[in-house]
């Protein structure tokens, strides 16, 4: 599939090209979703159609969300000629619109989208990052937010449907979490595959041992309380499990909470999880023939 391993070849210059970009890419997820759902119904299966169908329906109302923001700012709608390189891919259907719909399932089609929802992320995150004029970052910064709060709202759609599916039994009540064990374990798999990794992927992996050390030290000052259900997958051992099992830990913490500060310590802890997840999803093969051999 399709992962964000690039940064956007060049900045975004002006408030205009940053709204034409996001235009860009909602109006793409929308479409895509929206010809998914076409197939499923045609192919006969009502219930999947359903699922795309909100997914393009979500992804409508981001776009309306955008247009809204443009005409509130600059006065006008996006203007899609004024987007001057091409953006890394973000939407990746995953062969959606081409498999067997019977290989198909809800949870499936949620996990793919939220997969796309973390690559946009990490663009938004990418171009705040590169942006060399105050307005043009906050904007990125705040467009990065949102696709972190869509991120949170699909994975909880995803966990209700990977219940239903299995009629799945989860535990009630709230413990204190483990997660700065889980970030130092994290941080050890990092260190044992960047000892035997080229030059280029050592850099990166030592620099997510080191944020995974210093994650687990706030983590240690100052714990967080996770669902006990979420505990049932502790026992993940490779890289991208861990990571996965820890960003769905801070998106969950983070969507109940209330305190203002906490909300904001969490969502960094989220992002930066997101933004590392997404990493490691791309280079998955690399990884894994580094540590095997």
């Amino acid at each position: 599939m399709s992962l964000l391993k690039a940064e956007p070849s060049a900045p975004v210059r002006s408030l205009e090209e940053l709204f034409a970009l996001a235009h860009a890419m909602e109006q793409e997820a929308a479409e895509r979703y929206a010809e998914i759902a076409r197939r499923m119904r045609e192919e006969g299966n009502p219930g999947l159609a359903a699922v795309f169908d909100g997914l393009s329906a979500d992804e409508t109302g981001h776009l309306d969300q955008v247009v809204r923001w443009s005409r509130h700012v600059k006065g006008q709608a996006p203007d899609p000629s004024l987007i001057r390189w091409k953006p890394p891919e973000t939407f990746d259907d995953e062969g959606a619109s081409t498999i067997a719909p019977e290989l198909l399932s809800a949870y499936r089609a949620l996990a793919m989208a939220v997969r796309n929802e973390e690559r946009a992320f990490a663009f938004w995150s990418y171009v705040a990052a590169q942006a060399q004029d105050a307005p043009i970052q906050q904007a990125a910064e705040a467009m990065a937010r949102e696709e972190l709060g869509h991120v949170a709202t699909l994975r909880r759609e995803r966990r209700r449907a990977f219940h239903a599916a299995r009629a799945g039994a989860g535990g009630d009540g709230e413990v204190a979490g483990d997660e700065a064990a889980l970030e130092r374990r994290l941080a050890d798999l990092f260190e044992r595959l960047a000892a035997q990794a080229p030059a280029d992927e050592q850099t990166r992996l030592t620099a997510y041992a080191q944020e995974a050390r210093r994650h687990a030290l706030e983590l240690e000052a100052a714990p967080i309380r996770t669902p006990a259900a979420s505990h049932l997958r502790a026992a993940a051992t490779s890289p991208v499990a861990l990571a996965e099992l820890l960003t769905e830990r801070y998106l969950e913490v983070a969507d109940g909470q209330r305190d203002e500060a906490e909300l904001v310590r969490l969502q960094a802890l989220a992002g930066r999880a997101v933004a590392r997840l997404v990493w490691l999803r791309a280079d998955l093969p690399e990884l894994d023939g580094i540590g095997k051999r």
